[in-house]
């Protein structure tokens, strides 16, 4: 395996970090979900995404599915996170990472009863805070999706539901 081409072409570096503090607020507020956009497809031009991802003790998360076109990678931060594998439920604990390649079975979610903090890493980035935000609308009860609706909005964001 050899490096990709090169996205950077100048033969000088620039100052174009960016930082996020780690007691930004959440950009997102669910009912049992607290999503922290660390870097989106937008910010990092489409090379990736990353969220943290944070789980209340209720039971929460999406049923297995998968993605054509981005790969989806989890690292647990705090607490015991159930991730479905393609082949059955197995659980996931502080330090453990996992990695779906686009086309992987996977689901996950908390039912530990305890909080679980995790970071969601997309490749490449795309736009999934449109999808996390309708789904927490839902969640909120500002609004309700038909069987039809869901479809729709899991086809428009690469998820498909196994």
């Amino acid at each position: 395996m050899s490096y990709p081409p090169p996205i950077y072409r100048s033969d000088t570096g620039e100052a174009s970090a960016w930082l996020r503090p780690a007691d930004a607020a959440p950009e997102l507020q669910s009912v049992n979900t607290q999503v922290h956009y660390l870097a989106t497809g937008d910010t990092t031009g489409g090379l990736f995404g990353l969220y943290r991802y944070e789980m209340s003790a209720a039971r929460s998360g999406p049923d297995p599915h998968f993605h054509k076109t981005m790969a989806e990678s989890f690292f647990v931060l705090r607490g015991t996170l159930r991730l479905h594998d393609g082949t059955g439920w197995r659980d996931l604990g502080e330090g453990d990472f996992a990695h779906v390649p686009p086309g992987g079975i996977h689901g996950f979610r908390n039912e530990s009863g305890e909080p679980v903090s995790m970071l969601l890493h997309f490749a490449p980035g795309a736009p999934r805070e449109s999808y996390f935000e309708a789904v927490a609308e839902v969640a909120r009860g500002e609004r309700t999706l038909s069987p039809e609706e869901w479809t729709e909005l899991y086809r428009r964001h690469d998820q498909y539901m196994v």
